[in-house]
């Protein structure tokens, strides 16, 4: 995908070769971009980066995990997180557990995005599940008349199986066509959409997330996966990021520029919170 490292509606504009970049003109999002770019560049040339970006990535990882967790229900504490062992229970350990999968599993399908993303979202649903869904529906989109098992967050009409189909197809296309786009635009674009149309059977909130952190990462805006947007779409609350997810799904531009800043919003949060550790870890307190 050749989005810019420096930086679908639900209807795309047909008229347009590169519609994501036609996004990236809309108000507001050069701005949202351009701050983006500076908090990213803030964390990455902190001087523990150079030693120690290892430990900063792994802080990170735990951190968006926590986060994403916490989105899809399983509010728990960093140190429980870092602390328990036992996620393979039902209810909260099973969520945590399976934000920390995915988290882990995001780094290793850079390569296979680039080539098949639907390919990547059908494993990341399979990991995100852990055998906690039926075999028939794990890493597939849903049939008609199947359930989707989701938390309460989102609340927008669930999409027919077939649209389902239809826009998951054209969110691939256009990011195998390539995108002039900044990255950002391109990351809210696919986490925006997957959450819309909740694809799966379960597990969608995370697997939305983990593949905006794909494509951050892979953009090359984040390249060492430093600077977690879950920890930014946490900290601005869930209320917000469903009003938020709300004016993205209502396909207005203005709407769609909303959702895009407050991704933006949730990458600059995100280099903070890495930024933290990294002056954490400087004063050896971490």
């Amino acid at each position: 995908m050749a989005a810019n490292p420096r930086g679908t509606t639900p209807e795309p504009p047909a008229a347009s070769a590169d519609p994501l970049a036609t996004l990236a003109s809309l108000p507001g999002v050069a701005d949202a971009v351009d701050s983006v770019r500076k908090g990213v560049d803030r964390v990455y040339g902190h001087r523990i980066m150079r030693r120690r970006s290892s430990e900063v990535t792994s802080e990170a990882a735990l951190r968006g995990a926590r986060a994403s967790a916490a989105l899809s229900g399983a509010d728990w504490e960093l140190e429980e997180v870092r602390r328990r062992t036992d996620f393979g229970v039902d209810g909260e350990p099973r969520t945590v557990g399976a934000a920390l999968r995915l988290t882990a599993e995001a780094g290793q399908l850079l390569s296979v995005w680039r080539q098949s993303p639907l390919r990547v979202l059908a494993r990341l649903h399979l990991v995100a599940a852990g055998g906690g869904a039926s075999d028939d529906a794990v890493g597939r989109p849903r049939l008609a008349g199947e359930p989707v098992a989701e938390e309460q967050l989102v609340e927008l009409t669930l999409p027919e199986a077939d649209e389902v189909a239809g826009r998951l197809d054209g969110l691939a296309r256009m990011l195998l066509a390539g995108s002039e786009a900044p990255a950002l635009v391109t990351a809210a674009v696919v986490h925006g959409e997957l959450l819309a149309l909740r694809p799966f059977g379960s597990h969608n909130g995370l697997v939305a997330r983990a593949a905006e952190r794909i494509v951050l990462v892979g953009s090359g805006l984040d390249p060492k996966s430093i600077c977690p947007a879950e920890v930014g779409h946490a900290e601005q609350g869930r209320a917000d990021y469903a009003a938020a997810l709300e004016a993205y799904a209502s396909g207005t531009p203005e709407g769609v520029a909303a959702w895009i800043a407050h991704c933006g919003r949730a990458v600059e949060l995100g280099s903070r919170e890495s930024t933290a550790v990294c002056e954490a870890l400087q004063r050896g307190a971490a």
